[in-house]
């Protein structure tokens, strides 16, 4: 059996795309269903979120952006602009280049703030890591404004990646 270069990189786009699925579906759900929700839930009913549904979630956020990251690094090296995107297109001024580099500096900033910021602070709020009211308090302000910066910054991501695949 030959080797297919270009079923290699479909693979790893498809598994790029279905990754990134997962990790803003995830994103969005935090922010637009579970954290709204919270106030309204009875305070007998919250350890369930707390206790069960929200580790499991933010499990299958952090390594869905681990994997987006890595399939998106890896489809970039296998077609060849890797280095352009990141330098944002201003090596070779393809601005197919310089649109999928946004894109990908988004994600970098939003998995950095994944897995240094969010996950690191959730881990005290959820009880994982032992910390004193104030701390926890402290901690869950901080994963909220990082995890809605990353809603935010999903937005132009998405768009500049879909404008790369669509408009160039």
């Amino acid at each position: 059996m030959e080797f297919d270069y270009n079923w290699v990189t479909f693979l790893f786009r498809w598994l790029h795309v279905l990754s990134g699925i997962m990790w803003i579906g995830l994103l969005w759900y935090f922010n637009f269903v579970q954290t709204p929700a919270m106030p309204g839930i009875p305070d007998d009913l919250k350890p369930a979120v707390t206790g069960h549904i929200a580790p499991r979630a933010l499990f299958w956020f952090r390594w869905a952006a681990l994997a987006t990251v890595i399939t998106g690094l890896i489809l970039a090296h296998l077609n060849g602009y890797l280095g352009s995107a990141l330098a944002l297109g201003l090596t070779d001024n393809v601005g197919r280049h310089a649109s999928i580099g946004f894109g990908m500096w988004f994600g970098l900033i939003m998995a950095f703030n994944v897995w240094f910021i969010i996950w690191p602070n959730q881990k005290k709020v959820l009880g994982i890591v032992e910390a004193d009211p104030d701390t926890k308090k402290r901690s869950a302000r901080v994963a909220a404004l990082a995890s809605r910066t990353n809603t935010m910054l999903s937005i132009p991501m998405l768009y500049a990646m879909v404008s790369a695949q669509n408009l160039f």
